[in-house]
């Protein structure tokens, strides 16, 4: 039984499905986690919601930012953009029924791989959080998302503030604390504020940040994380870090990493995508 991890796949169907040829996988001998932004930018989002669910209990899903923002429009709280593509799906005639698997999909995902602790999010984990700390905050919002204050809880879970996390916080803007690390951080301060303008390379960070695993002394430094989310960042494999946003909507690769007995045993394969976007649109 294979583990693989797969980075954004924004709507890409057809790269999806080349993927999981390509891996020869198969949904009963294998497990795939899809590390987050299923849907937007790309063509065909309901598509690739439909595939993963057909999966069953072999895929799991962890939510990114455009997934909430999916979420967000759905229940009136945000107006499509004009890089959204989601118009098909919330027309779709199974819309309801996707959107209900969606909002059970996780903000956080743990596995144990060979003795060592294997962390997924979307986007990141402050400095401040340790595994465990992050799998209960994670918690949080699923339940939320999972509940019937769904609609409120999209209604304040938009913007920047506060920036920094404090166990003192409580309510909406304790969750968009919590949302806004795992599913959009990528710099923040050593004391973890994080700054939400920068969304270039690593080698960018505004004054006074650094990437979110360059953090010295993060407590989940310990454990591998893996992650989406940053495409200009592109693939990374260090022993505590996996970054697998490669691009695919903008005509870069999708990428699955298949884990082997232990965190070390890595492979990363790939396939060429259509540019969905250009970036500098």
């Amino acid at each position: 039984m294979a583990l693989y991890l797969i980075g954004d796949v924004q709507g890409c169907d057809e790269a999806l499905q080349r993927l999981l040829d390509k891996i020869d996988f198969s949904a009963s001998r294998d497990s795939v986690v899809l590390l987050g932004d299923l849907v937007n930018r790309g063509p065909e989002s309901a598509a690739v919601l439909r595939r993963v669910h057909a999966l069953g209990n072999a895929a799991n899903a962890l939510l990114g930012n455009h997934d909430l923002h999916l979420l967000g429009i759905a229940h009136g709280a945000r107006k499509a953009g004009r890089k959204d593509t989601l118009a098909p799906l919330l027309a779709a005639a199974d819309s309801e029924a996707m959107l209900d698997w969606l909002r059970n999909q996780s903000m956080a995902l743990h596995r144990t791989v060979g003795g060592k602790d294997l962390l997924m999010v979307h986007a990141g984990v402050l400095p401040q959080w340790n595994v465990a700390d992050t799998l209960t905050l994670a918690a949080e919002v699923e339940s939320v998302l999972r509940g019937p204050a769904l609609n409120e809880f999209v209604m304040t879970m938009y913007g920047n503030e506060p920036a920094q996390w404090s166990d003192t916080l409580a309510g909406s803007a304790r969750l968009r604390v919590i949302v806004n690390a795992l599913t959009r951080l990528r710099f923040c301060s050593a004391a973890g504020v994080m700054d939400f303008d920068a969304k270039d390379s690593a080698d960018t960070a505004p004054a006074g940040c650094m990437p979110w695993f360059n953090v010295p002394g993060r407590k989940t430094a310990a454990a591998t994380l893996a992650f989406g989310h940053w495409s200009t960042l592109g693939y990374v494999s260090r022993p505590d870090l996996l970054s697998t946003d490669t691009g695919c909507v903008w005509g870069g690769c999708l990428s699955a990493v298949r884990i082997g007995a232990t965190l070390d045993e890595r492979e990363l394969i790939q396939v060429q995508c259509a540019e969905a976007q250009k970036p500098s649109v």
